[in-house]
């Protein structure tokens, strides 16, 4: 068997793939029911990660947005949908290579009423730069499906403003266990074969596989099951996929000239989550935070795909942390003080989560099938319920009666935004 293809040929398979299961599969009505959310993307991310709390898109230049490799849409709904919502000035560009995506994504934001995307049929990789330069540069499972990733990924580095970022998505090898001996089996069964008849092979092959096969294991993967014909064509039948370690995502950034801010989400990045081991922490917490990351996609075993957010590597940007100054105790974010910084939710209920904090000051979270129960100080469900992205912190502590001591106040504040922060369910950023 060989997978090796030119270019040419597995560029054509894939768009003759998403031509026929435009992937995932998407109707513009349900648009007036949801807005589907996620990583990357997500602004309150993308100000965290890649503008180092401080939102470009509220004064100035519009913002220039690439959406490289947009399918059905999911991606430039949701950032088009944000923008509009919170009054920002976007200028969004799509570009996918098939046209029935093209008509799916086009036809959701046409019933959105979105009036700020250009839509592009074609390779980003040939015409990325026709639109650009960009402040962000969305690719979400894309960049795997490319017969050179690097190169791929280079030319929307060469795209970037130097003050932007990117958010990405590529698959991870641990966390999809089985699904290359699947489609390894299917290129020795049916290596020509496209479209429905290799569907039909494919799913007759999975049927029939037995209880020991490591797909059959695997209960982190679950597209073939939940995601229709699509999803089964894209998980399984893929003729042009691979997948990283986290190693790798190092060395795929850095090629590109960029450097990794940090994975989504980087809690579950951290090794000392997933073992209780007082010899194993104390060696963990020697290691440099590569090998620290790599570590934890060992011991989790889930991780099925990698969400990560690059700046180039000469950007100083980094993302937003609450750190000492060494000042009687003072914190500081990026030299301001922590006071004035505004915090803000991410994709949760706000009095919900105040609610479940408040019975007793800890917060349950399921990374894909692993749950992790992290204490929170006292204040938390207070300072929760007093959050509505504009409010500064300073406020917030002076809305308490009685006032609490402001070191004591910014302490909590500080161990409540590790924990959530790290979870990416909580942001601050500076004010406008």
């Amino acid at each position: 068997m060989s997978r090796s293809k030119s270019p040419k040929h597995n560029a054509s398979r894939t768009r003759d793939q998403y031509e026929t299961f435009p992937y995932p599969a998407r109707r513009a009505e349900d648009e007036d029911q949801r807005l589907i959310t996620g990583s990357p993307g997500d602004w309150g991310e993308v100000v965290h990660y890649v503008f180092g709390g401080r939102d470009p898109g509220v004064k100035g230049a519009p913002l220039r947005i690439l959406v490289a490799g947009g399918g059905t849409g999911d991606a430039v709904v949701m950032l088009a949908q944000q923008a509009h919502d919170r009054g920002a000035k976007a200028e969004i560009v799509y570009i996918d290579l098939s046209a029935a995506s093209r008509d799916i994504a086009e036809g959701r934001i046409k019933r959105r009423g979105l009036k700020n995307v250009t839509f592009v049929t074609g390779s980003f990789v040939d015409l990325a730069a026709q639109y650009g330069p960009y402040d962000y540069i969305d690719c979400c499972g894309v960049l795997h499906h490319l017969p050179d990733p690097d190169a791929g990924l280079r030319t929307l580095a060469n795209c970037l403003k130097p003050g932007g970022g990117m958010g990405l998505m590529v698959y991870a090898t641990i966390g999809r266990t089985g699904v290359y001996h699947v489609q390894e089996m299917m290129q020795r069964l049916s290596a020509e074969a496209a479209g429905r008849a290799r569907l039909e092979t494919g799913q007759a092959l999975f049927a029939g596989l037995p209880p020991t096969n490591w797909l059959k294991r695997n209960p982190f993967v679950n597209d073939h099951i939940e995601g229709g014909d699509a999803g089964f064509y894209d998980l399984l039948l893929h003729q042009q996929d691979r997948a990283y370690r986290v190693d790798e995502v190092y060395d795929f950034v850095a090629q590109a000239g960029l450097r990794l801010q940090n994975f989504v989400e980087p809690l579950r990045y951290d090794p000392a989550i997933y073992t209780s081991n007082v010899h194993i922490l104390e060696k963990l917490a020697g290691l440099s935070a590569r090998a620290r990351h790599a570590m934890a996609e060992l011991l989790a075993g889930n991780i099925t795909k990698h969400i990560f957010y690059v700046v180039k590597a000469e950007n100083e940007t980094r993302p937003m942390e609450i750190v000492k100054t060494g000042r009687a105790g003072e914190l500081s974010i990026g030299g301001q003080d922590v006071a004035v910084m505004v915090p803000y939710l991410g994709r949760i209920d706000r009095a919900k989560l105040a609610a479940s904090v408040a019975k007793n000051a800890q917060i349950k979270i399921n990374f894909n099938g692993f749950s992790l129960t992290c204490k929170l100080p006292p204040a938390s469900a207070a300072i929760l319920s007093r959050v509505n992205a504009t409010r500064s912190l300073e406020d917030i502590r002076q809305s308490f009666d009685p006032v609490p001591e402001k070191q004591s106040f910014y302490v909590q504040v500080t161990a409540l935004f590790s924990v959530l922060s790290a979870a990416n369910l909580l942001f601050l950023r500076h004010p406008v």
